[in-house]
């Protein structure tokens, strides 16, 4: 990233927390992320899983990071259950934190549709739109991810619920 008219590598604590995100990041490097393991029974309860749900969290820096950790992403990938996935995006914009610097720096465009591809149909077999970007869900289905438009914002304990149901009917209907 650029601080100060220099290029210079920070840590995610300071850019995100110091900086706030004010200057642009060029690049997002999970340092170590090559030589850590998943944690003692991760592994097992991705296999023996009935679904997998990736939750509407940062794609670069929170999913971004524990798919880096080698082995979860081919754990996810061949465990043989629906993996379906609710935007962390509304509207072009995150619902919450400052996820569109870092997806420019990976080079994805802050959308729904984008979001999904990145992290691609190889790996997602389903993803839940906001309502407001029901115009994505064509494009998705045609990327072979099935998609659906719901309302995804976390306003109480009802909206949350509804969004889990929408998550899992959308595996069940995967699955079949």
């Amino acid at each position: 990233m650029d601080v100060e008219g220099e290029r210079k590598a920070v840590h995610f604590q300071e850019y995100w927390v110091r900086l706030h995100a004010s200057v642009e990041a060029h690049a997002v490097v999970p340092v170590g992320a090559d030589q850590a393991k998943p944690a003692p029974g991760v592994l097992e309860a991705i296999a023996e899983a009935d679904v997998i749900v990736f939750p509407p969290s940062n794609p670069v820096v929170s999913v971004g990071t524990i798919l880096a950790v080698p082995g979860i992403r081919e754990a996810i990938a061949e465990a043989g259950v629906p993996v379906v996935g609710l935007s962390p995006i509304v509207g072009d914009a995150p619902v919450r934190g400052m996820a569109d610097k870092v997806l420019q720096a990976v080079g994805v465009e802050t959308t729904a549709a984008a979001v999904a591809a990145h992290y691609g149909s190889g790996l997602l077999d389903g993803w839940l739109v906001d309502t407001v970007d029901a115009a994505a869900v064509e494009g998705i289905e045609s990327a072979g991810i099935r998609c659906r438009a719901v309302p995804l914002m976390m306003t109480d304990l009802e909206a949350t619920t509804t969004m889990a149901r929408e998550a899992l009917a959308l595996a069940e209907e995967v699955r079949t």
